[in-house]
């Protein structure tokens, strides 16, 4: 156990099929892998560094740190069919990629309860591993279970920690620089290219944060109102923001109850707001049914992101993670006045 992280139902539904994924990543030989480490943990029948990400976040700061250095690193997005983390489990040939890998970086949550295995059976014994929860310490917040919102029926008693913790633009700063250290430590050839482009991105990260703080702090309401599951708790708390939820930002539950719906509603006619807001890829029922329990019932429902389910042709069109977050601050700056 480290950092207090205890092993939740997800790591333990999941233990069979990582049993089987292992077995057959033995038997396979780990066919492709690298040969032979050498001293920074790379391979000497292989020139490139190559770097395993789970999630986009990771991996568009792990392309932003890399730039032009293309010919030295591949990198690898795990989940580029656009899954949820939540639902997403390794398939036997994201096991040899992770197996071989140089540098692995993933969130580090409950959600993640099969890497501990992948990363001890790991044949790069030199693999540099990037858990984001790690990077945070005790900066790590548990999720929490708002006025109004419905708990998960198949919640276990013990605290979930919140793994949401790419949506803070501050905690991406800290994460970067522990990218960009790993690359330069991979290849020290280009280190001061890796750390050149960290400065530049991070220029870039400053100044989004700081257009959302100046966002918050003239604010009038700083309340929001979210009828889906709520991820953003690392972003709403950097900037002093409070919010009411249908659900828990790891939540398994799909409906609402008429008493959540109802508490949301009562909460809009309260708070005199306009927009309801959900997430990508909700089918919007919920915040229809909320919406008509409001007494105007003539609010809009407005898409905040989590940036949980970037495709590979989505990012092909240019998506990334600065871009997201800036639609989030499009959205909200209608919303914050």
């Amino acid at each position: 156990m480290k950092n207090g992280f205890g092993k939740s139902k997800i790591q333990k539904c999941a233990s069979a099929l990582m049993a089987a994924l292992l077995a057959a990543l033995c038997l396979s030989g780990c066919n492709g892998s690298k040969e032979v480490s050498n001293e920074n943990g790379g391979s000497s029948g292989d020139d490139k560094i190559s770097v395993v990400a789970t999630i986009f976040p990771e991996y568009d700061w792990a392309r932003e740190i890399i730039g032009d250095n293309t010919d030295n690193v591949e990198l690898t997005y795990l989940l580029e069919n656009g899954v949820d983390l939540h639902s997403y489990q390794p398939t036997a040939d994201d096991m040899v990629k992770i197996s071989d890998c140089d540098i692995f970086i993933y969130v580090g949550g409950s959600s993640d309860g099969w890497v501990e295995d992948a990363v001890k059976n790991a044949e790069n014994k030199n693999m540099k591993v990037i858990d984001l929860m790690d990077v945070l310490g005790n900066s790590v917040k548990t999720e929490e279970t708002k006025e109004g919102m419905q708990e998960d029926e198949e919640e276990e008693d013990e605290d979930e920690y919140d793994e949401h913790v790419w949506l803070s633009v501050k905690n991406a700063e800290l994460f970067c620089t522990e990218i960009a250290f790993a690359l330069s430590d991979a290849d020290p050839d280009n280190k001061d290219d890796y750390n050149k482009n960290l400065k530049d991105y991070i220029i870039k990260l400053n100044k989004l944060d700081g257009a959302f703080s100046s966002l918050a702090n003239k604010a009038e309401n700083k309340t929001i109102v979210v009828a889906d599951r709520y991820p953003f708790r690392y972003f709403t708390d950097d900037y002093g923001l409070d919010y009411y939820a249908a659900f828990a930002g790891c939540s398994s539950e799909t409906d609402a109850s008429f008493e959540t719906v109802a508490f949301l509603a009562k909460k809009i006619d309260e708070l005199g707001v306009n927009t309801v807001f959900i997430l990508e890829n909700s089918d919007n029922s919920i915040s229809e049914a909320v919406i008509r329990s409001t007494k105007k019932k003539d609010q809009q429902a407005a898409v905040l992101n989590s940036i949980q389910s970037v495709t590979k042709e989505q990012i092909d069109g240019g998506i990334t993670y600065l871009s997201l977050m800036q639609e989030n601050y499009d959205v909200l700056k209608t919303v914050l006045k």
